[in-house]
């Protein structure tokens, strides 16, 4: 089992990235900050459905997998929305990244809270 829980969370960190650092355009970016905003929502429901399509292959029921992703989107949207309303934006500054890095922790815990809820 140990071994399932290891897959799991590379599979949701890999998707995590993907999305986050590679796939994500300017727009959604900029969307993020405002509450609400389409595009933003947009980029977590990217995440929240590819939450979904990994979960599919881990739970045996798929409406756990749907319930589960809708999770993830909701928790995704909230802590990008809050970096985005109330972090540093200066990449020079050592605040952005402290803030950078604990968005990133954030969407990490959410990570294993998903897998918990699993197993």
């Amino acid at each position: 089992m140990f071994n399932t829980i290891y897959i799991l969370l590379a599979l949701l960190f890999i998707k995590h990235w993907y999305i986050d650092f590679v796939n994500q355009s300017d727009a959604e970016v900029k969307g993020k900050g405002s509450y609400g905003n389409l595009v933003g929502l947009g980029h977590s429901i990217k995440h929240g459905m590819a939450t979904t399509v990994i979960l599919l292959f881990f739970v045996y029921y798929p409406f756990d997998a749907i319930v589960l992703g809708i999770i993830d989107f909701f928790f995704h949207y909230h802590i990008d929305w809050i970096k985005m309303r109330f972090g540093n934006r200066d990449i020079t500054t050592k605040a952005f990244w402290a803030q950078l890095g604990l968005d990133q922790l954030a969407h990490a815990l959410c990570y294993l809270m998903l897998v918990m809820l699993i197993f």
